[in-house]
């Protein structure tokens, strides 16, 4: 009999995990082992229980980020895979889980199949990228001089949520100075000149969420 791949689901949407687990069941090689309503309690769970895939999600609400969670779990020896399962498509979240030591980005509109492929793949210790995943990664490389960077990502996504300059500085762990470097860099590549524009770009371009 064939070993089964045990998966951990991380979600705080009770109705998502549900459907999640109904779908998985249908696949004799899945088990799904554990459940997690926060980043927090899946990242615990990762180090006590006996996993092979994560099924990630980006956004818990307040507490820990999936991304953040992400790197904790990939942090430990002989560490499951996480493969980030999410809605968002943005360089920003992209980028982040990716970093963080994700094995693979799935979005949640994904067809059953594709999601039970990514898991089989993800098990195997081998990327698994939704399509629309991989074509943004691959534009950043093919454009590296217009491409954001990820801390100006990171910028640019805290002048969207509202924060000043100052404020930006203080959540980065950054001087002032270098916050207004970063976005003079961001203005120029996307060829605007000021703090709304870049904003709007960004947004329409699928940079950041907003």
């Amino acid at each position: 009999m064939t070993e089964k791949i045990r998966l951990l689901l991380a979600d705080d949407h009770p109705v998502v995990r549900t459907g999640l687990r109904a779908v998985l069941a249908t696949e004799a090689d899945f088990e799904v082992v554990a459940e997690a309503a926060t980043a927090e309690h899946a990242v615990e769970l990762a180090a006590t229980e006996d996993i092979d895939v994560v099924l990630m999600d980006l956004q818990f609400g307040a507490g820990m980020h999936g991304a953040e969670a992400t790197a904790a779990i990939t942090a430990r020896q002989k560490a499951p895979r996480v493969l980030v399962l999410t809605t968002y498509d943005t360089d920003a979240d992209i980028l982040a889980a990716i970093e963080a030591g994700a094995t693979g980005y799935l979005l949640k509109d994904a067809p059953p199949e594709e999601l039970a492929a990514a898991v089989r793949t993800a098990a195997a210790g081998r990327s698994a990228l939704a399509a629309e995943v991989a074509h943004r990664l691959m534009d950043r490389m093919r454009t590296p001089g217009t491409a954001l960077s990820r801390r100006e990502i990171e910028v640019l996504q805290l002048v969207a949520d509202g924060l000043s300059n100052a404020e930006i500085a203080r959540r980065l762990f950054l001087t002032q100075a270098t916050v207004k470097s970063h976005l003079v860099h961001v203005y120029g590549k996307l060829g605007v000149d000021s703090r709304t524009a870049a904003v709007a770009a960004a947004t329409g371009r699928g940079l950041i969420r907003r």
